[in-house]
């Protein structure tokens, strides 16, 4: 693969665990080669989308050939880093906390969770999967002394921004946001919210659209 100097726009950042998704479906199918066109087809996106997402990371296709489909989903791995392993805790250890715990995918692609942290007495010292609930007050320094790189945070919105400073303080350089509310990071930190109600309305916005053509 040709390194490419063009800025990767969001839009295209955020097509690519699609890709690579889909193309992990076709790998799984016995499918050794795509074209543009057929992978567009699949994904609901054109062909020229699809070159022009791809050329922004260089050269992989063949005109004629199309892609090879193994190949492709590995360089697109590589490029969203899924080449390495990174150590992860979870604070919040409710129902959603445990469910983000129990989803076996993030261990087949490198993320390590080791922890969990909660308030609640009556859950810290169990085990999800394995992995030990700790009190929250223990939170700083298991992640200094284990190396923790992503933090995940499943709490109410109203301790979201102190967790999301712990972790901070301590070195974590990446949060996965659960909580109702947008936490604010430094310039050095990179983060994902995740609204799942905001997607939940946007459903109910389109059911209940007057003009919307089903």
């Amino acid at each position: 693969m040709q390194k490419n100097s063009v800025k990767v726009s969001m839009a295209v950042v955020r097509r690519l665990p699609k890709y690579y998704r889909y193309l992990g479906d076709l790998i799984q199918n016995g499918v050794m080669r795509i074209s543009s066109k057929e992978l567009g087809k699949l994904m609901g996106l054109t062909a020229s989308q699809i070159r022009q997402d791809l050329n922004c990371f260089g050269g992989f296709g063949q005109q004629g050939y199309g892609y090879n489909v193994e190949e492709l989903q590995k360089e697109i791995g590589r490029i969203l880093g899924l080449n390495q392993t990174y150590n992860c805790v979870i604070v919040g250890a409710g129902n959603l906390g445990q469910a983000i715990a129990n989803y076996e995918g993030f261990r087949r692609e490198g993320f390590a969770l080791s922890a969990m942290f909660d308030v609640n007495p009556r859950l810290i010292g169990n085990t999800i999967r394995d992995i030990k609930i700790y009190d929250i007050q223990d939170l700083g320094t298991y992640v200094l002394e284990n190396d923790i790189q992503l933090g995940i945070i499943c709490v109410p919105k109203e301790q979201s921004q102190g967790v999301a400073d712990t972790m901070m303080e301590n070195g974590i350089k990446a949060i996965w946001n659960f909580a109702p509310a947008d936490v604010q990071v430094r310039d050095n930190v990179v983060i994902e919210n995740v609204a799942i109600s905001e997607s939940l309305y946007t459903l109910t916005y389109l059911m209940n659209e007057p003009q919307l053509e089903i």
